[in-house]
């Protein structure tokens, strides 16, 4: 596995990033690059340590073995919460991960969903009364996250985000790499990806696959 090299205290006068509300945040000049390990750097934890291109810490997800998975908060640099991912299982439908600004759980901002249609492995949809714009677009994921090699779209046909190998990597899928569009909220990105690893890794960081 590639070596990661990271620094684990924010740069002095580093902007911690915020929580969202939506996918579309404040436009940058250039695509956020983060570098995304699955581990985490706890003790006796299974979960994403995720690296900015300078090798400071921008997110983290800590999950004991013990939980089943069906829950799991998206973290900033300072611990805390910006995203929490939540399953929920429908009787004709299968299953979705909905996807709750912060720690509230009640108005899900985005739905992410299975799909077996063409080359498409999942839709995010936006929740209607969940804080999200009535105007927020819903995105495709196509690819494979087993192969870390995926790209979402937007409704226009454009590559928002993607995830690909780590260029560093030479055997395995522990650290990939996860490249944001400007205009796209990179902490909802890491979230999708969150949702994605839940539903398509074998065997996942996060989920007991038994319940």
């Amino acid at each position: 596995m590639a070596k990661v090299h990271p620094n684990m205290v924010p740069a002095p006068g580093a902007v911690v990033v915020q929580a969202a509300t939506s996918i579309a945040e404040r436009a940058e000049e250039a695509p956020t690059t983060l570098t995304v390990w699955r581990k985490s750097l706890l003790f006796d934890c299974k979960g994403f340590t995720v690296f900015d291109a300078k090798g400071n810490l921008a997110y983290r997800v800590d999950s004991y073995a013990s939980e089943t998975g069906d829950e799991v908060v998206l973290m900033d640099a300072a611990g805390r919460p910006a995203f929490t991912v939540r399953r929920k299982r429908f009787s004709l439908h299968g299953e979705q991960w909905l996807v709750f600004a912060g720690e509230e759980t009640r108005r899900p901002v985005y739905a992410v969903r299975r799909s077996g249609r063409g080359k498409m492995m999942a839709h995010v949809t936006a929740c209607a009364g969940g804080g999200a714009s009535p105007s927020s677009p819903s995105y495709e994921v196509e690819g494979s996250y087993a192969r870390r090699c995926c790209v979402v779209y937007d409704g226009e046909r454009r590559a928002v985000a993607e995830v690909s190998p780590s260029p560093k990597e030479v055997v395995g899928t522990d650290v990939f790499r996860l490249v944001v569009q400007p205009g796209v909220g990179a902490s909802l990105a890491m979230a999708v990806v969150v949702a994605l690893e839940q539903m398509f890794a074998r065997p996942s960081l996060l989920r007991s696959w038994s319940t």
